[in-house]
């Protein structure tokens, strides 16, 4: 039997329930949608979770496909999901946890006594340091942006090699290996032994259908490629980058972009133009590397000095 929360499951069974959490300001109890997935045979045991930034639902519309998708007489091992990790964030359609204001996704492992935040953040790691590997779903928020795994355990990690071997079999067809900062999941794991990759599967807040298809197919390459279920795995050479280059506008207005997503940049391109309500280009903003376009914004008016675009540099092929 392997219980994760009220979600009871006997080998060759999944079963759905609810990991409690905390309390709400009336006292009523707050559970995580959570599934188990118990395979007829044993095995290793994964861990998958999404929605730790409240906006991010691709993710969750990742597991709301792949659940009913697994049978668990072929499967060999457990499987572990948590639907919904940032459960008062997520009611509000918001990005942070509005109890504490925290970025939950930069509060693991967590504290049993601390914040809001935290408190999730230790309920649910204590069942993903148990696992063998770990998904964090996650989307590109308010920001436009490719498919991509990020590795965030940094290059010198002792799970660097198997970090990115995850991320190359999850096959999103691109990767950032830059170490992220302390409080993420795909930090905490590593740490704990457990390898970790931070699929970000598309971007601007939403639910976009290709980006959650490339995350049901990244999450059957690894059950494939790591032995859960039968069948192999045959990635792709997947652009990788080591490094981001972020633009702000030097001006107010209205960006004009002259390179979209996975565009190729070389050293001096026109990334974009900032225009006043007329037409009339008032910057031009140019690349300081080579890379890949990589992540730009939403909408298209700019304060000066605000947020309009990233370039992944350092580029290679893994």
């Amino acid at each position: 039997m392997t219980t994760f929360g009220t979600a009871n499951a006997a080998p060759g069974e999944v079963a759905t329930g609810r990991l409690e959490v905390g309390e709400m300001r009336d006292g009523s109890s707050i559970g995580l949608p959570v599934a188990v997935v118990n395979g007829a045979s044993s095995g290793d045991t994964l861990y998958v979770q999404a929605v730790s930034d409240g906006d991010e639902l691709n993710g969750v519309g990742v597991i709301s496909r792949v659940v009913p998708k697994l049978d668990p007489e072929e499967l060999s091992g457990t499987v572990l999901f948590v639907g919904i990790v940032n459960y008062h964030a997520f009611q509000v359609a918001e990005h942070r946890n509005p109890i504490d204001d925290r970025k939950l996704n930069r509060t693991y492992p967590g504290d049993r006594n601390g914040t809001s935040s935290e408190r999730i953040s230790h309920a649910t790691f204590q069942t993903a340091r148990e696992a063998d590997l770990i998904l964090d779903l996650h989307q590109g928020s308010t920001s436009r942006m490719i498919d991509e795994t990020r590795v965030r355990c940094g290059s010198r990690h002792r799970l660097h090699r198997e970090c990115l071997r995850l991320a190359k079999t999850f096959d999103c067809g691109y990767i950032l290996d830059q170490k992220g900062p302390d409080g993420q999941l795909a930090r905490a794991g590593p740490d704990e032994g457990i390898p970790t990759i931070d699929p970000e599967l598309g971007g601007s807040v939403g639910w976009d259908e290709t980006s959650i298809q490339r995350g049901v197919d990244g999450v059957f390459n690894v059950l494939k490629g790591y032995g859960f279920l039968e069948g192999s795995v045959d990635p792709d050479r997947q652009v990788r980058a080591k490094g981001f280059d972020q633009y702000g506008s030097p001006n107010g207005g209205l960006v004009r972009f002259e390179k979209d997503l996975r565009d190729e940049v070389e050293v001096g391109d026109t990334l974009f133009e900032v225009t006043d309500p007329f037409g009339t280009v008032k910057a031009r903003v140019t690349a300081d590397s080579s890379g890949v376009f990589w992540r730009t914004r939403r909408l298209p008016q700019v304060a000066s000095g605000e947020y309009v675009c990233s370039v992944g540099t350092d580029i290679d092929s893994y």
